[in-house]
């Protein structure tokens, strides 16, 4: 059961802490390097890494709790809050990974340079609206990933375990 805990804390903290501390990527790179493109491949490669380190996280939990809630209350309390905000964090990730990234990737591609757009670019407006979303939805799921931590250790200290 320990272990089990350990896991489901371990998977979070890990996602959690990427989400933290992606944002001081981003600003260091845009910061250090030459150029806003080289800075944005950095920035886009990280997000990718942090989404992947999400899917891998989120599937962690998801089997680690459920396999706990099977072991102490004896069902797997598939629908408890935490599994389904796990899921909706997932789908978030889902949605920037797979929808937005790619969107943005086509824009690079067409456009070049973004930074080098004109003023009031309809490729460059389109861009930014798709970075606001992706800021958004990388928000959303810090959020909810704070919830579910919270709402865990909540968890594990009524248990007094």
């Amino acid at each position: 059961m320990t272990f089990l805990r350990f896991l489901m804390l371990l998977s979070l903290v890990t996602w959690i802490g990427a989400l933290i501390f992606f944002p001081v990527v981003a600003q260091i790179s845009f910061t250090v390097l030459p150029s806003t493109h080289l800075a944005g491949l950095v920035v886009r490669n990280s997000l990718i890494a942090l989404h992947w380190m999400g899917f891998v996280s989120g599937i962690v939990f998801l089997a680690c709790s459920s396999i706990y809630n099977r072991v102490a209350i004896g069902r797997f309390r598939v629908t408890a809050l935490s599994h389904i905000l796990v899921i909706v964090m997932l789908g978030l990730t889902a949605i920037s990974q797979f929808k937005i990234i790619p969107r943005m990737d086509a824009l690079r591609v067409s456009a070049g340079e973004i930074s080098a757009l004109p003023a009031g670019s309809p490729v460059g407006a389109e861009f930014n609206s798709l970075h606001t979303w992706s800021t958004r939805i990388e928000g959303a799921v810090l959020i909810l990933g704070l919830l579910v931590l919270y709402s865990v250790a909540r968890r594990f200290s009524s248990s007094h375990a």
